[in-house]
């Protein structure tokens, strides 16, 4: 790949919330999938992180993620209705504009979609997105914005001028 076709690519972080990958029970196979889904979608892959359930978890994590970052930042997992899936609860607590139109795109990929509570919006100059913790169903998610994405990112850093 030349200079600037790697100057084109986006940047992206990846974050699980789970109790369970925290803890050692569980492996963090949506994380991982995510990741590599975006290498192949043509992003950055610059960070990995994993943080505790929890309102107050998620937002830190997040705060820590989009703090000085310019692009895309999904999170896997807490999405649901067990008691600790607060990551829309942190992800509402950090962000400054929600993305509704990005979350309900994402619901609407699949009939499970509408279980999910994910949110979507901007902090700085980062788009945050929530995706559940099934790793077809985070896949699945993305994939259903992931073509406007490019475009969003450009618009929030001020570098799309073609509207």
């Amino acid at each position: 790949m030349s200079a600037s076709m790697a100057a084109d690519r986006q940047q992206a972080k990846v974050l699980t919330c789970s109790d369970g990958v925290i803890r050692g029970t569980r492996e963090d196979k949506s994380g991982a999938a995510l990741a590599a889904y975006l290498v192949v979608a043509g992003f950055d892959v610059v960070e990995q992180q994993v943080t505790a359930d929890g309102a107050d978890n998620v937002a830190a994590a997040l705060m820590e993620l989009t703090d000085g970052f310019a692009g895309l930042v999904v999170s896997t997992g807490g999405t649901g209705f067990a008691p600790r899936d607060q990551t829309p609860e942190g992800t509402r607590a950090v962000i400054e504009r929600e993305a509704p139109g990005l979350a309900e795109a994402m619901r609407l990929c699949n009939p499970l979609g509408r279980l999910s509570r994910g949110v979507a919006g901007i902090r700085g100059n980062a788009i945050i997105v929530n995706t559940p913790g099934s790793t077809k169903g985070c896949v699945e998610q993305l994939d259903a914005i992931l073509d406007v994405l490019p475009h969003a990112l450009r618009l929030l850093h001020d570098t799309d001028n073609s509207h």
